[in-house]
């Protein structure tokens, strides 16, 4: 499928001889299309009925009310201002790549990339806005999306392969999709909601009206109202490895009714930690140990540091430790005579107050944290949360390199760092550089090759592949992922 001489480029020399000199593919875990609304409106129809596309309709212009209020009416009512210009524009042949995928696939050389897993644009505002309530609206729209996908990049598997959307307010709804997308429309990849806003209860339960404005985060983990673990479970068993593409924007302290950037940065990377907390600490990854789960457009240090906090926090406290710090334990008398001896006067003439105030012992019911992981030492933590973690870093991000550096992690782990184009987004605002700017972590003596193997190509592989052996069956990286998932990871790094 030629797009013309006018349209067709090379690749840059400089990108040429990047790419002679790897000796592996390059897997981007993260494109990004923007589907054509009107299309999708025709599938929404053949789904949900005729009335259905106005009713989206309606969804997507309340997302972007904040355009039509006027500064003192965005404050008055604390609307966060939304993204605005999300697409590069001025260079016309991304822009008709991102909205193209027959377009997308001609130009994959000249990109460099070998092999594309493509993103929802549009779609993902079904799952990241602050909740789609409207039961019927949600899953229609879900269906219609993955439809239009199955149908716009059909003969481009070996090269591309679209992520399904699947919403997540209900265990039930994200099975009956993931079935659906995977058993009878024959995707492989799928974006799930990284959270749920829900009305909290008491609140929607004694003052109705006010339900929307009270809303609290549900992460499927801990103190979720619903067991989810049917969910991962079908993505077992269907060879699904669950992606996540969301965070608190607009939500929380990301609320700036005049700056849609304060909102955003750091935002994908807040809404992955809550996810990745959640589901250790509901012990989702101790229940299903070859669950593989990807946080995308985040970057990786959110992770690294979590990692660390996640083991410094455990040997302090951890169901032992925590009763050293019993109130109960402390030696009134001599935390008596201490004051004496060395307290301001003030302070000792308050002496016995503080002693007793200080036996104070409320806690909750239960004191181990991490029961649900069935941790029993720290050793453990690698395995629950760096082998199931994988994370989508964009190829300019420097931090990668941290990730990838053993010596700085406990146990001499790697973090699974990604590359993650986001191509099709603002931030890139030329295709042809991003594997080039990736590339610059070598470049610059930051990462070595082995390293830059795992980022661009090798761990992608153990995501998707990791799920299911055949992710890139018929693909144009298969003999080479083959090799990857015939092969241990070497230690150090797991």
């Amino acid at each position: 499928m030629g797009i013309g001489a006018d349209a067709r480029r090379r690749p840059s020399d400089e990108l040429r001889r990047l790419r002679d000199g790897l000796g592996h593919p390059i897997v981007d875990v993260d494109a990004h299309q923007l589907e054509v609304l009107s299309v999708v409106f025709d599938f929404v129809r053949d789904v949900g009925g005729p009335g259905m596309p106005d009713r989206l309709l309606a969804y997507f212009m309340h997302a972007r009310r904040a355009f039509r209020m006027t500064a003192a009416e965005r404050r008055d009512t604390r609307t966060p201002v939304p993204v605005w210009w999300p697409v590069p524009t001025e260079n016309t042949i991304d822009r008709a790549t991102t909205v193209l995928p027959g377009l997308l696939y001609d130009r994959m050389d000249e990109i460099g990339l070998d092999f594309s897993i493509v993103y929802p644009g549009q779609g993902l505002l079904v799952l990241t806005l602050p909740g789609m309530a409207d039961d019927e609206l949600r899953r229609a729209t879900a269906r219609a999306f993955n439809l239009y996908y199955r149908e716009v990049f059909a003969g481009l598997g070996d090269r591309l392969t679209p992520a399904a959307v699947i919403p997540m307010h209900t265990p039930e709804e994200a099975v009956d999709e993931l079935r659906f997308a995977v058993g009878e429309l024959g995707l492989k990849a799928a974006v799930f909601a990284g959270d749920v806003l829900r009305p909290v209860p008491s609140v929607a339960r004694d003052h109705p009206e006010m339900a929307s404005h009270a809303l609290y985060q549900d992460c499927f983990g801990i103190d979720s109202p619903y067991d989810y673990d049917p969910v991962w479970q079908a993505c077992v068993e269907l060879g699904v490895a669950p992606t996540f593409h969301s965070g608190p924007i607009g939500q929380g302290s990301r609320r700036s009714v005049s700056r849609h950037q304060y909102n955003q940065l750091g935002g994908f990377a807040e809404g992955g930690e809550a996810l990745a907390k959640s589901l250790f600490f509901g012990g989702v990854t101790r229940r299903f140990p070859t669950l593989r789960l990807g946080f995308l457009e985040g970057g990786v240090t959110w992770g690294q540091s979590l990692y660390c906090r996640m083991i410094e926090h455990w040997e302090k406290r951890n169901a032992e430790a925590i009763r050293h710090l019993d109130p109960a334990l402390l030696d009134t008398a001599r935390f008596a005579e201490l004051i004496d001896g060395f307290g301001h006067e003030r302070v000792q003439a308050i002496r016995d107050q503080l002693v007793q105030d200080s036996l104070w012992s409320d806690h909750p019911d239960e004191l181990d944290d991490w029961s649900a992981c069935g941790l029993t030492h720290e050793s453990e933590i690698p395995d629950l949360f760096v082998e199931p973690f994988f994370y989508g870093c964009e190829g300019d991000d420097r931090m990668v390199a941290a990730a990838l550096d053993a010596r700085l992690n406990p146990f001499g782990v790697k973090l699974k760092a990604m590359l993650g184009s986001d191509i099709g987004h603002f931030d890139v605002p030329d295709m042809r550089q991003v594997v080039v700017k990736a590339h610059e972590l070598v470049r610059d003596g930051l990462l070595d090759l082995d390293g830059f193997r795992d980022f661009t190509f090798a761990n992608a592989v153990r995501l998707h592949g990791g799920m299911n052996p055949d992710f890139f069956t018929g693909t144009v990286v298969e003999a080479a992922a083959a090799e990857v998932l015939g092969s241990p990871v070497s230690a150090p790094g797991r």
